[in-house]
């Protein structure tokens, strides 16, 4: 039975690492790949001038194009080095709170195991299991694989 596999994606090297790994073992069961970049608009909130929140919001949302469309451009160009054969992707880009938007992107799209990279972008969450990746392990009703 084909099984959905969650990849949230930022960009980040950690991201890059675990979408190497959901398509090795993709591929070996014919599974389908959900890549999510998540908008994370909480940060946007907090933010009291709005020219400066609508000038990060257009970066936020730049920036998780660019990583969706760079993961997307090496798969075309490595062709996953041989091992996408058998695996269906679908590419979503959503806004709000990640880990938030992540847990229901998990009820909404069926899906029977994440593939999260450890921590994002963000300085300190580099040595420390990122908050994002820990709320996701803790909150999610599928299993969890963790990639560093």
């Amino acid at each position: 039975m084909n099984k959905k596999i969650l990849l949230p994606t930022d960009g980040s090297k950690n991201a890059e690492r675990a979408g190497e790994y959901a398509i090795s073992h993709a591929d070996l069961t014919g599974d389908e790949i959900i890549v999510l970049n998540v908008i994370d608009t909480d940060y946007l909130d907090a933010i009291p001038q709005p020219d400066v929140r609508e000038t990060l919001d257009k970066e936020l949302r730049a920036d998780g194009k660019r990583a969706v469309e760079r993961f997307k451009k090496q798969l075309e160009e490595n062709q996953c080095n041989g091992k996408c054969q058998n695996i269906e992707f679908k590419i979503l880009i959503k806004e709000g709170k990640p880990a938030d938007v992540i847990l229901k992107t998990i009820d909404d799209e069926g899906v029977d195991q994440v593939i999260i990279g450890k921590s994002g972008k963000h300085g300190l969450e580099r040595f420390l299991l990122g908050k994002t990746t820990d709320r996701v392990v803790k909150g999610a009703k599928v299993p969890v694989n963790v990639i560093s």
